[in-house]
């Protein structure tokens, strides 16, 4: 059992609770009711649709299981989610299955908080367990088991405001890509010329805000660059390939001003920045229209195509009163045929769903050559936003690492050095 390093100031951390659920309950309650079993699974959704296909996928799994007396879909905020389930974890409160962000996912999996799922699965008649792509379950497998079941994997893509390049005097998106000029040399290019003729952004990294560090990796990635090595160890904030990535954000940022500085804000969806790097779901903002838009994979970088996703997953507690029936709920939750209708709103990762037709749904405003040459890819390809065993601490510390990067002179260098030096106790723990 890994301990706690540090408590925050004002909650638990997701270190402590998931040290407490792995030493109070890793390996499930062996006293659970069999009878009037009430589930609760936390989700950070509200949306009125979405509750209401949970609702009916739970409706239709009590109707052949008497045992279970109601299932219940608790939203919770999402700023606040994982703080709020590791506390309800931490206080002898855990609900008996919960999602979890990509971010967290590592102390989740690693901690023994989550019941292995493989076995039920494959032991489900029809669950048709092989065609989980592995791509999607690498993040969230332990020991070969697979501890959660990645719901949603939603890669991040770029949207192009062909009417703003059009009154810039550029040309259309779909022109760069015809010419093999999707590349971030081109887009920091065009957004700079954008900027000086209309004063609007060029390209916004949506959700980054001079904050969110984690989502740059949709533009460092193409540089080849990560956050630490392949297990987690080392820190590799410091690296060429880093500091050749965030050269070029400091670059497009402070002398081209192709990216918005900080405090500086620009709304891609309200007509304000020619480019935007952002999930697929934020296709619903552009509902109301507004100027032509088009989407394009994350553009090349010096190691050529890439592809960044963000990920979801679905995990029993350990430390639930009722592992077993949240476990076998579960597998009904997921099968092929419920999978299919969460597709409406989440992007699966069943290989057989990831069809044009299924994807549809989901994106009504794509058309099928943007979900064949753009979102299908991006699932199958993508690499997982950075994730790492202590993710807030981590986090904190990076952001303020950061910070020192985001003025005029700044030593990036020194800069990367310091955060490493930062956060490699924490890598090393």
């Amino acid at each position: 059992m890994r301990s706690a390093k540090t408590l925050a100031v004002a909650a638990i951390t997701t270190a402590t609770a998931l040290a407490v659920t792995a030493c109070a309950g890793g390996s499930g309650n062996t006293s659970e009711p069999t009878e009037n079993i009430d589930l609760r699974m936390t989700v950070w959704s509200s949306n009125e649709d979405h509750l209401a296909l949970f609702d009916s996928i739970a409706d239709a799994y009590m109707a052949d299981h008497p045992e279970i007396a109601s299932i219940t879909f608790d939203p919770l905020p999402f700023d606040d989610y994982t703080s709020t389930v590791t506390t309800q974890i931490a206080g002898g409160n855990a609900p008996d299955l919960a999602w979890i962000l990509e971010n967290a996912a590592p102390d989740f999996v690693s901690s023994g908080a989550l019941v292995p799922l493989t076995d039920v699965f494959e032991a489900t008649d029809g669950y048709e367990y092989d065609d989980l792509a592995p791509s999607a379950t690498e993040l969230w497998t332990a020991d070969d088991q697979l501890v959660a079941y990645p719901f949603s994997t939603s890669p991040f893509v770029v949207f192009a405001n062909d009417d703003l390049l059009a009154q810039a005097g550029q040309p259309t998106s779909a022109e760069l890509q015809a010419s093999g000029d999707w590349n971030w040399e081109k887009i920091d290019e065009i957004g700079s010329a954008v900027h000086s003729s209309t004063g609007k952004a060029g390209f916004v990294v949506r959700d980054f805000d001079y904050l969110n560090w984690d989502y740059l990796s949709t533009v460092w990635n193409g540089w080849g660059a990560a956050p630490w090595n392949a297990d987690g160890t080392e820190c590799t904030f410091a690296s060429d390939e880093m500091v050749d990535a965030f050269t070029f954000l400091h670059d497009a940022a402070f002398t081209s001003q192709s990216m918005p500085g900080p405090g500086t804000t620009a709304d891609f969806f309200a007509g304000e920045a020619a480019f935007t790097v952002t999930q697929i779901s934020r296709a619903n903002l552009l509902a109301d229209g507004g100027f032509t838009w088009n989407l394009l994979p994350l553009p090349e970088g010096p190691v050529g195509e890439y592809s960044v996703t963000g990920q979801a997953g679905i995990g029993a507690l350990a430390n639930g009163a009722n592992t077993a029936a949240a476990t076998e709920f579960l597998a009904f939750f997921t099968n092929p045929e419920n999978a299919a209708q969460l597709a409406e709103y989440f992007p699966p990762p069943r290989t057989s769903l990831l069809t044009v037709d299924t994807l549809a749904g989901a994106n009504p405003l794509l058309t099928p050559g943007q979900i064949e040459d753009v979102v299908i890819p991006g699932i199958e390809n993508g690499e997982v936003r950075p994730s790492h065993t202590d993710s807030a601490q981590i986090a904190q510390q990076v952001r303020a690492g950061l910070d020192a990067l985001w003025v005029a002179d700044a030593d990036i260098p020194a800069v990367l050095e310091t955060t490493c030096g930062n956060i490699s106790p924490l890598l090393e723990g």
